[in-house]
């Protein structure tokens, strides 16, 4: 298994209840937690968030009275806005909330579960510092030391860790609807820690709640289901931002070339070259080369976002503006010299997302930052299995399987394996008919 997780976790730990008067060490509260909301369908997951957005105060009561229905309040629709999402009761595309309390500020994605929506889910994944994975205690035999997980919560888990989402949190939700909620939370416990453990996946806490009645979300409840450890809310607010990409070499997607004069003052006579450094940092005097032109030129003057000379990290917006004149464009990588061993050949783990199959020899649109390269299916090498996570041999992925390829690329990218590097880890492909994103590439 070692091929799609990391090293093994043994156990989850239950959070310690905090300290009075005193705050997490280590922990920026000046950073917003961005954080999703996945699971299985119908786990309970928009109603969770508007659990939090109504005990936190973070809604105003127009918009409470905005989602009664006969009297009574229906949280999942202060998510849940498009109108088919109303009309079904069911949550399609990934819909973000803000709120904050007086330690923290909260950006929440609410990803849908249904499986035909799984790019949604993966997408909003692929920027959270923190997963809530709900799991529904009334859909499960509970009853049973040795519970099946749904099909869907160990796929979303298993695409969060591929997906280095830096904490992930299981919510058993819908406690209070059960006849025994203390042993169906021992019970589906041990069944998360059991497929963790096997999969390789480290979980922070397993927390239960009542979504709908405010169990355990926001207030906690000691004692209740034998859980003595923090509320989901408290937990969330000790939990740290994904750090910047700092350690490694520079690397920068030209996202877009500013040609005209309108910062002649700052840009010196010279074109000005905008993008968010993905990698390392970049300051005035440091050598930079061009891929794919391999062109070098040394940097002139480095503007931060708001045009201000100054040296950019990662994550950081940059305007860098070269010594000389040499031919750069929308999609081409400004790289620290000697850094990457930009390569045709890839070897990656694959979300697949589209309807129709992933099969050997077929070509598709590649985007690695913002460049665009033809790239062709050379090898299917095997697929998960994501319910025994045993590998398969297989001659095609179907929508969400997730399995490891091996791409060719018309041109060459400078990448670094995704356990490394987030940013220059990460492609998507695109089929070249529909252009229809099919496909989540993690560099191995």
């Amino acid at each position: 298994m070692t091929a799609f997780v990391i090293p093994a976790q043994a156990g989850i730990p239950e959070p310690a209840p905090a300290k009075a008067g005193g705050s997490h060490p280590g922990h920026d509260h000046d950073a917003a937690l961005r954080f999703i909301t996945c699971g299985s369908v119908d786990d309970g997951k928009s109603t969770l968030i508007g659990r939090l957005l109504v005990d936190s105060r973070a809604v105003l009561q127009d918009q409470l009275a905005s989602v009664s229905r006969s009297g009574e309040t229906d949280l999942a629709l202060l998510t849940d806005g498009l109108s088919a999402e109303r009309e079904q009761g069911i949550t399609i595309d990934v819909a973000y909330r803000y709120f904050a309390t007086p330690t923290r500020k909260f950006i929440i994605g609410d990803a849908p579960g249904h499986e035909q929506y799984t790019r949604n889910m993966v997408t909003a994944a692929s920027s959270a510092d923190a997963a809530v994975v709900l799991v529904d205690a009334t859909k499960l035999k509970w009853q049973n030391p040795g519970v099946d997980l749904l099909a869907q919560t160990r796929r979303h888990t298993l695409l969060c860790n591929l997906l280095r989402v830096p904490a992930i949190v299981f919510a058993v939700n819908k406690l209070d609807a059960v006849e025994d909620p203390t042993v169906a939370f021992t019970n589906i416990r041990g069944a998360l820690e059991a497929f963790t453990a096997a999969a390789g996946v480290h979980a922070r806490a397993v927390v239960p709640i009542s979504a709908l009645k405010g169990h355990n979300v926001v207030e906690a409840r000691p004692g209740w289901c034998g859980y003595q450890g923090l509320s989901l809310l408290a937990l969330l607010e000790q939990l740290d931002v994904t750090p910047a990409e700092t350690a490694e070499a520079f690397a920068l997607p030209v996202q877009w070339v500013e040609k005209f004069s309108a910062s002649a003052d700052t840009s010196r006579g010279r074109r000005v070259f905008w993008g968010r450094v993905a990698t390392g940092h970049v300051q005035e005097g440091q050598q930079v080369t061009v891929l794919p032109s391999g062109q070098s030129a040394v940097v002139a003057q480095v503007l931060d976002h708001a045009r201000v000379p100054a040296a950019v990290d990662a994550r950081g917006s940059a305007g860098i503006i070269l010594d000389r004149e040499v031919d750069v464009s929308r999609g081409d990588w400004l790289l620290a010299p000697d850094a990457f061993a930009p390569s045709r050949e890839i070897s990656a783990t694959v979300a697949w997302l589209d309807d129709a199959p992933l099969v050997a020899g077929r070509a598709y649109w590649a985007l690695h930052g913002h460049r665009w390269v033809k790239a062709r299916v050379k090898r299917i090498v095997h697929k998960l299995d994501v319910n025994t996570l045993a590998e398969e041999d297989a001659d095609r992925l179907e929508a969400n399987g997730i399995g490891h390829v091996e791409l060719t690329l018309q041109e060459p990218l400078a990448t670094l394996p995704y356990a490394r590097s987030r940013a220059l880890g990460s492609l998507i492909l695109v089929d070249t008919a529909t252009h229809t994103t099919s496909g989540a590439v993690l560099v191995r």
